[in-house]
C-alpha cells in the first residue's frame, strides 16, 4: 500500500509543471554553465566565502566581535541550504522510482520499494562522495568553535572557491588530466624522501651533537633539502650524511624539473582551450550577435563598412591565424567550425543571433553553414557568398535569404565603369561613404512631426536630403522587425507619390550628407519627446 502511494506521488511530480519549473530554476542557479543566474550566484557566493574567512580570522584576536558571529550563522545557513539544493537537483528521485516501477510492470514482477529506494540512494551517493560535495560539507564545520581543531576546516571555505571560479576549475582539470604522470612522480619522490630519511636517521641519530633526534626530524630534513630550501636548522655531521645530502639535492632538482615539465606541457596544451572558453563567456554576455563565418578580405571589407554594428560581430574561422587577425582588429573571434551544431548552440544561434554572414571562399562550406544555421534558427537572416554561379541555387535551397555572387558583382561594376565612368564614380562615392555622403534608413518615431504628415508637404530638400523610397507595411514593432523590415510583412515603395501619408514605424530611405541625416534624426526624436 505504501509503495503504491509513493509511486502515485512520483507520477504526480512528473506531471507537475510547477515542480519542473522550480527545479529548473535551481538547476540554472547552481549547475547550468550558460545561465546568467549562475554567474550572479557564483559572484555572490565568492563574496560570502571571502568575507566569512576574513571575519573568522579577525575573531582570533577579537573574539567579542558580534557581527562576525552573526555573519557566520548567515554563511553557514546559506552553505547548508546550498548543499541540500545541490543534493536535490543532482538527480530526479521520482523518475528513478518510476523507472524501477515500470521495469517491474514490464517484466511482470512484483515492485520492490526497498530496491527502488536503494537505486535512489546510489544515485544520490554519487553526489555525496564527489570531491566538491565533501568540500561543501567540510566548509560548514568551522562554526563549531568549542572544538578548536575543527578550525582547520576553515581552509575548505577557500576550496569552495573552486566551485564558483571557472578559471580555477579549469586549472584543476589540467591536474586531473595529468594525474597518472603526477602520481608516478609522487611515488618516486616519496621513495627518495623515505630512503634519504631512513639513511640520515641511521647515520646521524646516535651522534651526541646530532640535530636528528627522531625519524620525523629526518623526514623534515629530507623534505627541506630536496626542495633546495635549506633552512640550516638541521645539518649532517658525518661524511655519510653529507653524501646523502648531495644525492638528495640532485634528486630533488630532478623531481622539480620533471614536475615542471609535466605542468608546462599540460598548461600549454590547455591554455588555447581556456582562451576559447573565455571567448565563449564573452559571447554569452552579448544580447545581439551578427555571426560572421569565415574571416578574409571580403569579411574584412564588410565589417569595416558597418562601424555601428561593430560591438555585435562574432567571427568564426577554422584558421588560427585568421582568428588572431580578427582579434587584432578588435572583433570577438572564435576558432571553430561554423558547421558544428553544438558550437552554434553555445553561441546562441536561436536566441541572440539575428544575422549570419557566410563569407568563406568555399561554396561547400557556405552551403553546410547555411543549412545548419537555418535548421537551428528559422528566424535568422542569412547572407551568403557564392563563388560559383552553379552554387547560387543550392545556397537558396539551403535557406539563404540573400546570395552574393562576388565575381558577377565585380564584373558588373567594371562594365558600368567602362560605359558610364561619371555615374559609376558618383555611385561608388555614395557606397564607400566618401565626402560624407551616405544612404541611410530612418525610422519615423511615433508622435514626431513626420507622423501623419503627407509626403508632398515635407520638404526633404530643406534638410539637404533626397528621398529614395519608403518601407511600408504592418509589423510587430519589435527590434528584430526593424532590423529586418522586408522580412516582417513589409515592402519597399520606390519614389512614392506626394499624396502618400507617412506613419510611425515606417522607414525612410534617404540620400544625403551624414550631418544632414543626423540633424533630421535629432529633430524627429525631439518632436516625438515633445508630443509624448
Amino acid at each position: 500500500m505504501l509503495a503504491k502511494r509513493i509511486v502515485q506521488l512520483c507520477y504526480a511530480l512528473e506531471d507537475s509543471a510547477r515542480y519542473r519549473r522550480v527545479k529548473q530554476v535551481f538547476w540554472d542557479l547552481l549547475e547550468n554553465p550558460e545561465s546568467r543566474r549562475r554567474r550572479a550566484f557564483d559572484l555572490f557566493m565568492i563574496a560570502v566565502v571571502l568575507v566569512s574567512v576574513f571575519l573568522l580570522l579577525y575573531t582570533v584576536e577579537h573574539p567579542h566581535f558580534e557581527f562576525a558571529y552573526r555573519f557566520e550563522k548567515f554563511a553557514v545557513t546559506l552553505f547548508i541550504i546550498e548543499y541540500l539544493l545541490r543534493f536535490w537537483v543532482h538527480s530526479d528521485a521520482h523518475r528513478i522510482l518510476i523507472e524501477q516501477y515500470e521495469q517491474a510492470e514490464f517484466l511482470n514482477l512484483p515492485f520492490s520499494l526497498p530496491r527502488a529506494l536503494a537505486a535512489v540512494a546510489r544515485k544520490k551517493w554519487e553526489y555525496v562522495r564527489s570531491p566538491m560535495a565533501i568540500v561543501d560539507l567540510l566548509a560548514i564545520m568551522p562554526t563549531y568553535r568549542p572544538v578548536r581543531l575543527l578550525r582547520i576546516f576553515l581552509l575548505f571555505r577557500l576550496f569552495k572557491l573552486f566551485r564558483y571560479t571557472r578559471s580555477i576549475h579549469q586549472l584543476t582539470g589540467v591536474l586531473r588530466e595529468k594525474r597518472f604522470e603526477l602520481f608516478t612522480l609522487a611515488i618516486f619522490a616519496g621513495f627518495v624522501l623515505f630512503a634519504s630519511s631512513t639513511a640520515i636517521y641511521m647515520f646521524e641519530s646516535d651522534l651526541p651533537d646530532s640535530d636528528v633526534d627522531t625519524f620525523f626530524d629526518a623526514l623534515y630534513w629530507s623534505l627541506v633539502t630536496a626542495s633546495t630550501v635549506g633552512y640550516g636548522d638541521i645539518t649532517p655531521h658525518t661524511p655519510e650524511g653529507r653524501v646523502i645530502a648531495v644525492v638528495l639535492i640532485v634528486s630533488g632538482l630532478g623531481v622539480a624539473a620533471f614536475a615542471t615539465s609535466i605542468l608546462v606541457s599540460a598548461f600549454s596544451a590547455r591554455f588555447s582551450e581556456m582562451r576559447q572558453q573565455h571567448t565563449l563567456y564573452t559571447i554569452e554576455r552579448m544580447r545581439r550577435i551578427i555571426l560572421v563565418c569565415g574571416y578574409g578580405r571580403v569579411s574584412e571589407a564588410v565589417l569595416e563598412k558597418m562601424p555601428d554594428e561593430r560591438p555585435h560581430f562574432v567571427v568564426i574561422d577554422t584558421d588560427e591565424a585568421r582568428v588572431a587577425e580578427a582579434k587584432a582588429q578588435g572583433f570577438v573571434a572564435l576558432e571553430g567550425d561554423a558547421r558544428d551544431n553544438a558550437l552554434l548552440e553555445r553561441i546562441g544561434i536561436r536566441q541572440r543571433v539575428d544575422t549570419v554572414l557566410c563569407l568563406t571562399n568555399d561554396d561547400v562550406t557556405n552551403v553546410f553553414v547555411t543549412l545548419t544555421a537555418r535548421a537551428l534558427s528559422p528566424r535568422a537572416r542569412i547572407i551568403t557568398r557564392a563563388n560559383d554561379r552553379q552554387s547560387i541555387r543550392k545556397l537558396r535551397l539551403a535557406g539563404a535569404d540573400h546570395v552574393l555572387f562576388v565575381y558577377e558583382i565585380v564584373g558588373l561594376m567594371a562594365a558600368n565603369y567602362a560605359g558610364e565612368p561619371v555615374a559609376f564614380d558618383a555611385l561608388h562615392g555614395i557606397l564607400s561613404g566618401e565626402k560624407g555622403v551616405e544612404i541611410e534608413a530612418v525610422v519615423i518615431p511615433k508622435g514626431s512631426f513626420l507622423d501623419g504628415a503627407r509626403l508632398g508637404d515635407v520638404d526633404f530638400l530643406e534638410h539637404r536630403l533626397i528621398l529614395f523610397g519608403i518601407i511600408v507595411g504592418t509589423t510587430d514593432g519589435t527590434a528584430a522587425a526593424q532590423r529586418h523590415p522586408l522580412r516582417a510583412g513589409r515592402h519597399f515603395q520606390f519614389n512614392p507619390p506626394p499624396g502618400t501619408r507617412l506613419e510611425h514605424d515606417q522607414i525612410l530611405i534617404l540620400l544625403g550628407h551624414r550631418l544632414s541625416i543626423l540633424h533630421l534624426k535629432e529633430r524627429l526624436e525631439q518632436s516625438a519627446l515633445q508630443a509624448a
